[in-house]
């Protein structure tokens, strides 16, 4: 079977699933706006709503490369499809009002709009969900050979292999400068390795590569790149190629074609000003609606901590927010009055680098450890939020014992306010080492958005609805 039609296969599946499920959100928008938003007007008139909607909507998806190939299974670029799609719309209604004279009621064109967009991206995750589901059991795949030197190609591999759901599956390795004479041959983590570049298009031949992907190697150089895609483009197969960063996300990278030269421009990180005053907004007015809702649960767990435990309702605890500022954050409590006591014994047993967690730990109450494991005990964290010591969504607030023993790069995460959840808190939680936890909190800093901020809170309450990791 040639690369190319397996390639338009698995492409051409997942457009067709996110069109259908494009198709569904708009029909569902369509008859909610029909029942609910056109009092007064003919049967008629919602029947056409019904039937255009589905077309108008699926057509501003495609201007809005809701279905180009870049950019399946890409959840931000996705959401991002959708939001132009919703804003589009908006435009439409306004001029068909304003120029055309034709009359869109408000109250259709916002039911129609919001119903869109809540709808659009609820199918458009699932689909995502699917396609990450299919990949991760190894199904519509693309088989990917590494190039690269010694020192770049073995982090490339594990980098791929820990996003199974981004589609790339590594079937070989070709590194330049390699002696593969004799017994030579090896394999890195599992993957065959070839030398580079006598044996690059062979070892594209020979496993059916659908992409060669290179790695940050001095060696590479531009007129070498040029070979190796012109090769590649007799055989219709991908080239990607790393800039060896780390941490950032697409969006913030553009190309600026320079003297024949395309330079890779990197947006520097912003997290001040507007942006900043936007954040703290969104954190404010989401805290107050999840503190009226979660008023109940509040006062009941309150009371459910004294009849189980002597001591007080509230945990306080001094940790370390923005630029280096302590503040005292607030938790229930779930320890026994003695905990911080007796923390010294145990750190030897349950050290996890910088970062100390334990699992069992005996200071924890019987309510204290349900409280935990569905992360109600976080719920005071509100009022921090409120006073402004902490955001709804950032890296996990330090101890001021464990600043001390930041590294340099450590540092860098106190450039913005603590979270109450995070990118660790719905990837993997207490389980995360100390590296991972790191990791995911430098590029929560990097490339902070408002979309990144949504999808973190959507995930969290999943993760605690599972309340796997929590101890």
């Amino acid at each position: 079977m040639p690369v190319h039609t397996k390639r338009v296969q698995w492409n051409v599946a997942y457009r067709r699933r996110a069109m259908g499920g494009d198709l569904l959100a708009a029909l569902g928008a369509g008859s909610t706006t029909a029942l609910v938003a056109m009092p007064g007007t003919t049967m008629a008139s919602r029947v056409l709503v019904v039937a255009l909607l589905p077309v108008l909507w699926l057509g501003t998806l495609s201007l809005s490369h809701g279905y180009e190939r870049r950019f399946a299974g890409s959840g931000p670029e996705e959401y991002r499809a959708v939001m132009r799609s919703a804003v589009y719309l908006v435009g439409a209604a306004a001029f068909l009002s304003f120029m055309v004279r034709i009359d869109v009621p408000r109250l259709t064109s916002l039911v129609a709009v919001t119903m869109l967009f809540v709808l659009g991206l609820g199918t458009r995750q699932r689909v995502r969900a699917d396609l990450y589901r299919r990949r991760s059991a190894g199904s519509e795949t693309q088989a990917t050979v590494i190039i690269g030197n010694a020192k770049t190609v073995l982090p490339m591999i594990r980098e791929i292999k820990r996003a199974p759901q981004q589609g790339l599956r590594v079937v070989a390795a070709c590194v330049s400068g390699l002696d593969l004479s004799g017994d030579a041959r090896s394999e890195v983590e599992g993957v065959p390795v070839f030398g580079y570049p006598d044996e690059a298009m062979s070892a594209v031949d020979l496993f059916d590569a659908e992409v060669v992907a290179v790695s940050s190697d001095p060696d590479l150089h531009g007129h070498e790149l040029r070979r190796l895609a012109w090769s590649l483009e007799e055989r219709d197969v991908e080239l990607v190629v790393s800039p060896g960063l780390l941490g950032v996300a697409g969006p913030r990278l553009s190309i600026r074609p320079t003297a024949g030269m395309p330079l890779l421009h990197i947006e520097r990180p912003v997290m001040s000003g507007a942006r900043r005053m936007v954040k703290s907004f969104v954190d404010k007015a989401l805290t107050v609606l999840l503190l009226l809702a979660a008023l109940p649960v509040l006062l009941a767990i309150a009371v459910f901590i004294r009849l189980d435990s002597a001591g007080p309702v509230l945990f306080r605890q001094t940790r370390v927010g923005a630029r280096g500022e302590e503040f005292q954050m607030l938790k229930f409590r779930t320890m026994c009055v003695d905990a911080e006591a007796r923390l010294a014994e145990l750190q030897r047993d349950a050290g996890n680098g910088v970062l100390f967690k334990m699992k069992s730990d005996p200071r924890v109450t019987r309510l204290g450890r349900v409280l935990r494991r569905f992360s109600l005990d976080e719920l005071p964290q509100l009022a921090n939020v409120l006073r402004g010591e902490m955001s709804l969504i950032g890296p996990r607030p330090p101890l001021p014992r464990e600043v001390a023993e930041y590294e340099p790069d450590a540092v860098h995460r106190l450039r913005v306010r603590p979270g109450l959840t995070g990118l660790w808190q719905v990837s993997g939680r207490s389980d995360l080492t100390w590296d991972e936890t790191l990791r995911l909190d430098l590029w929560y800093v990097d490339n902070w958005s408002l979309t990144l901020d949504l999808q973190i809170l959507v995930k969290t309450f999943r993760a605690v609805l599972r309340g796997s990791g929590a101890y």
